[in-house]
């Protein structure tokens, strides 16, 4: 036992100290502040900048009060300005930076009016949709007022009917979850979803690169006759986990104190402000779980793959179907986070590799029973013991073996280097 935790010290203070995990540490951490504190950025280098104008030539001499109205009702990113010259002009200040840009309007029998928006930046539409529903209100005005219509009658004809979705008392005498509880859950199935996937790939690849580099460097021919070979390898992927929940645990603090300094403007604590307030203890131990099994899996996976390989230049050609596994499990999720009840998503949900995203967005999203969430928990436990026992086979036999294959048809030659040891 003494040695597993030389070993898993060994792995967590090596990776703690080096330079790519401090670097990488601290620009997320710079991130993480730099978002948190966006608007005050924002406003550092806008100063006092003031709001775009968008010049207006009414020619009906009788919009621009009611679009000046509505702008007045709005908050607007923009200001309307009476524009006196013509459309030639006003094209002049565009290109000299003094108009964002000019709406031109005309008189037209048949349709009331037309308009024209002249601009030099056709990628932002924001301007021309505000515009354009501003003056379709101010159409419809005019149109019923030449029909003699009641304004009054005509915005209670627009009024949105009563409409409220009733959730039906299950046998048990509870009920199906809100649309609030659903869209809160869902939430948080984002957040944890994309948390594992980046885990699984960074913190797997991690794993794998370790025990390549103690091969390249033959230190691992007197570590595995020193300790076993499951001892070195779960003192491996703890060692990494105790790494990836030290670096997620400084962004949680990072985040927290973000918050806490800024009290004021957020209403609300920690967990009200990312709306999680709601989400019940049960999804939070699911979400836990699921976590670490998933990381288990994985990471006894790409340890195995990593023993495999003598140099770090073949790590990523042996990580393929570790990839390949967890984006297939991703993109499930994503596909399931708004059909979660899906064919495809309930059958995946007990696929091992799959179960740890899968079944917590089912889990996150649906009222599903417990045997279900206990059988596929069951699954994937079952499923990293026999990847642990194998996997120490392989290790075994694996890092042991030097030379430039790195193909899955090592398996064989790693498993009877271990049967000769």
């Amino acid at each position: 036992m003494n040695k597993f935790w030389i070993v898993l010290s060994h792995t967590y203070l090596t990776r703690f100290k080096s330079k790519s995990f401090i670097i990488t540490t601290a620009l997320f951490l710079v991130v993480i502040i730099a978002l948190g504190n966006i608007d005050q950025i924002i406003q550092l280098f806008d100063g006092d900048q003031q709001p775009d104008q968008v010049a207006v030539i009414d020619e009906t001499d009788q919009l621009y009060q009611g679009l000046t109205e509505y702008s007045e009702q709005g908050e607007y990113g923009f200001e309307l300005v009476d524009y006196q010259g013509t459309p030639a002009e006003a094209e002049e200040d565009i290109l000299s930076g003094d108009l964002k840009g000019v709406l031109h309007i005309e008189s037209d029998q048949e349709n009331y009016f037309s308009a024209n928006y002249h601009t030099d930046q056709l990628i932002n539409q924001t301007i021309q949709n505000q515009l354009m529903n501003d003056l379709q209100q101010l159409k419809v005005a005019l149109a019923t007022a030449d029909q003699e219509i009641d304004q009054a009658v005509l915005e209670e004809i627009y009024q949105p009917i009563s409409f409220e979705t009733v959730a039906v008392e299950m046998a048990d005498g509870t009920t199906a979850r809100s649309v609030e509880e659903i869209g809160v859950a869902r939430g948080l199935v984002y957040v944890m979803l994309f948390i594992l996937y980046f885990a699984v790939i960074q913190y797997g690849n991690m794993i794998a690169m370790d025990v390549a580099n103690e091969k390249s460097s033959r230190v691992m021919e007197i570590l595995i006759s020193s300790s076993s070979p499951i001892s070195q390898m779960f003192a491996k992927i703890l060692g990494i986990a105790l790494l990836g929940l030290t670096q997620i645990l400084l962004f949680i603090g990072a985040g927290f104190y973000i918050i806490e300094s800024r009290q004021d403007e957020f209403v609300g604590e920690f967990f009200e402000v990312f709306g999680f307030s709601d989400v019940s203890i049960s999804t939070y131990i699911y979400a836990v779980v699921f976590f670490l099994l998933g990381y288990l899996l994985y990471a006894t996976l790409s340890a195995m793959l990593g023993s495999l390989v003598t140099r770090m230049e073949d790590v990523g050609q042996i990580m393929l179907p570790v990839m390949l596994l967890i984006i297939g499990a991703f993109m499930i999720s994503m596909f399931g986070i708004n059909m979660p009840e899906a064919g495809i998503v309930t059958v995946t949900s007990y696929i091992p590799f799959f179960s740890p995203l899968v079944m917590f967005l089912r889990v996150g999203l649906l009222e599903i029973p417990f045997w279900e969430v206990a059988l596929s928990i069951g699954l994937l436990i079952l499923t990293i013991l026999i990847l642990a026992i194998i996997g120490a086979r392989v290790y075994r036999g694996g890092v042991l073996m030097y030379g430039r294959s790195a193909s899955l048809k090592d398996f064989k030659q790693a498993l009877q280097l271990s049967k000769k040891e």
